[in-house]
């Protein structure tokens, strides 16, 4: 210190302003100088900047002193004692490090900055970041020796960042060649790998992994020790980032779970969306659809228009009557039937037939199909068998009738669940609740009565049942008669020859009969319709259409011509035969020909002497 003391007196010029920047004394060390944007030689620093500087170098102190007690170098890892200089005007020692800090102080940074920036590294060697804080600090400062003999202790973390910084300050001191090499294996490393990443991880960072590919495995969170990975790849400040690929069979998988969960999902939306639907009747008006609840109506039908059927006419005028005047049966103290259960074949007209007693009597008539009940939901079909019967109350006299009952009315069994017998219970405790005299007539039609239940058919609920047989020859004349009325039949037309011809034949099939001979007639551009196209319709309906396109030799259509001639033979020539009516070997359907007989009467029984032809033609000519 004695070589320098002289100068101490040259410093005292330091305590007087200067006349082209502020006072030294109030430039603190805490806060930005003053003289940071003036030059050394304006401020009169080179007269002993050199002496200081070499008196520097042989000191242990940093360049950039902390005036802190007790605090640590900035260039060295373990603190050191410092002096408490608190005062400018000191000795050499302490203005040493004034002068010697305007060596670059035109571009420094605060010294607090570096004192907290070098607080933080030291206290946190292993954490990149804040080493990177520190080097950029004294890079700023223009202090490039403190990051080389920093950086080359090797007990400070580091990164791509602080290695280039290293590489600068390299240069800035001359060693070019170093720099120079360092440049060159990074950009080799790089050829290769991610800067940011080392190719090689040590025993800390694959076990990271493992435990990583662990809970990405089993859903749960990964916990790894931060005193292994502290300032490597894994903690906080460096993730390690691992992207786990899943194989085939585990994409398929969860692709196949995820499907799985929505179907469920969309499942129980539809259900919970139907329902409320279904309760709040949203959509029961929307569209054309018509409301599932039985809506009286008038009918327009009468006992005029049914044919075939004159017994089941006469029973069900008791309850025309019974509509129209409640007071003529129940005077004597007779109770008219409360259920009348119509029984017969497909197409006999029981629908006819109840909207025929509906229109008769002039009531509303609440019809509903016995499908209509019962959907998907349990209970629906017994909620509209109740509204059914209120609103028939409700508007009483009136007329219900339930086409197809065996739907809802067949045979329990023991076996049966709950849910399934809910709407027949509920339609036995309504035909039960009917009062004898209330207006309120039950009417039901189907065609298999067998298969209903017994406590359904009892006396009580349905008193009578009225049968509607297939129309005889006299019903089916009668009922030509009503159809061909709607188209324009030609005076050749004999109602009564296809009537005959006709035996089994319900008011339906009739009614497409005479419909099918019309199309006919209009596709040929006929102005009416012609005998010879009932005889069409006729035989197109018994045995199908036409076989026009079946390739048939001329042997075998000889054939066929001497076996349909042999039966007409018989019928012409044995006593008591049915009469002939024609023969053709025109295949239809399943049949190469056929010859027809046309009785005069529907036949129930069969005398031996009629019956013998038919055995003759069958013995000659089948066996």
């Amino acid at each position: 210190m004695g070589a320098v003391r002289p100068l101490a007196s040259s410093l005292s010029f330091l305590s007087q302003p200067l006349p082209s920047c502020s006072s030294l004394l109030r430039s603190s060390l805490y806060h930005p100088s003053p003289l940071r944007n003036l030059s050394v030689t304006r401020c009169h620093y080179n007269i002993f900047a050199q002496d200081l500087i070499k008196s520097y170098h042989r000191s242990a102190y940093s360049p950039v002193p902390d005036y802190r007690p007790g605090s640590r170098p900035l260039h060295s890892s373990s603190p050191q004692p410092q002096p408490r200089w608190t005062d400018t005007r000191q000795p050499i020692v302490k203005a040493k490090g004034v002068l010697l800090q305007a060596r670059g102080f035109s571009l420094r940074p605060m010294r607090s900055v570096l004192e907290h920036a070098e607080r933080t590294a030291n206290s946190n060697p292993m954490n990149a970041s804040a080493q990177l804080d520190f080097y950029s600090a004294l890079h700023r400062a223009n202090m490039p020796e403190i990051i080389v003999e920093r950086y080359q202790t090797g007990r400070y973390a580091t990164n791509a960042r602080a290695e280039e910084l290293y590489v600068r300050s390299l240069e800035k001191l001359g060693q070019t060649a170093k720099a120079r090499m360092i440049a060159d294996r990074k950009a080799e490393n790089a050829e290769t790998t991610d800067p940011e990443f080392k190719t090689a991880l040590s025993a800390e960072e694959i076990r990271a992994v493992g435990q990583a590919i662990a809970a990405r495995s089993s859903g749960g969170a990964v916990s790894i020790s931060s005193k292994n990975l502290q300032g490597r790849y894994g903690d906080k400040d460096r993730p390690l980032h691992v992207v786990v690929d899943e194989t085939l069979g585990g994409t398929i998988f969860k692709w196949a779970k995820f499907l799985l969960y929505l179907a469920v999902v969309i499942y129980f939306a539809l259900v919970l969306m139907t329902v409320f639907i279904e309760a709040t009747g949203v959509l029961k008006r929307v569209g054309n659809n018509p409301p599932n609840e039985a809506q009286g109506s008038q009918q327009t039908a009468r006992f005029t228009d049914v044919h075939g059927c004159e017994e089941a006419k006469e029973e069900l005028q008791e309850l025309v009557e019974f509509l129209k005047d409640p007071a003529k049966f129940s005077a004597l103290g007779g109770k008219l039937p409360k259920g009348v259960l119509l029984v017969g074949p497909p197409g006999t007209g029981k629908t006819l037939l109840a909207r025929a007693v509906a229109g008769e009597s002039g009531v509303p008539f609440f019809f509903m199909s016995g499908s209509e009940f019962d959907e998907v939901y349990v209970g629906v079909g017994a909620k509209r068998v109740r509204e059914l019967f209120a609103a028939a109350r409700a508007k009483a006299p009136s007329i219900v009738f339930i086409d197809e009952l065996d739907a809802i009315g067949g045979k329990r069994n023991e076996r049966d669940a709950a849910y399934v017998k809910q709407t027949l219970n509920q339609l036995l405790v309504d035909l039960d609740g009917f009062a004898p005299n209330s207006g309120v007539i039950f009417l039901a039609a189907t065609n298999f009565p067998q298969l209903l239940d017994k406590a359904l058919t009892r006396p009580g609920r349905f008193d009578r049942t009225v049968n509607v047989p297939l129309p005889d020859v006299r019903g089916r004349i009668e009922i030509l008669k009503h159809y061909v009325k709607s188209v324009k039949a030609s005076s050749d037309v004999d109602l009564q020859i296809i009537a005959r011809g006709t035996p089994g034949f319900s008011g339906a099939e009739l009614e497409n009969l005479v419909n099918q001979a019309a199309v006919r007639a209009s596709k040929l551009r006929a102005t009416q319709v012609r005998m010879n196209d009932f005889e069409w319709a006729k035989d197109k309906i018994l045995m199908g259409a036409e076989r026009r396109s079946a390739v048939i030799s001329q042997k075998e259509k000889e054939m066929t011509a001497y076996h349909e001639g042999g039966h007409a033979l018989v019928a012409l020539f044995t006593e008591g035969a049915i009469p002939l009516y024609k023969a053709t070997i025109m295949p239809r359907g399943m049949a190469l020909g056929i010859t027809f007989q046309l009785p005069e009467m529907d036949q129930v029984s069969m005398s031996k002497k009629v019956a013998r032809p038919s055995y003759l033609r069958s013995y000659h000519f089948y066996g």
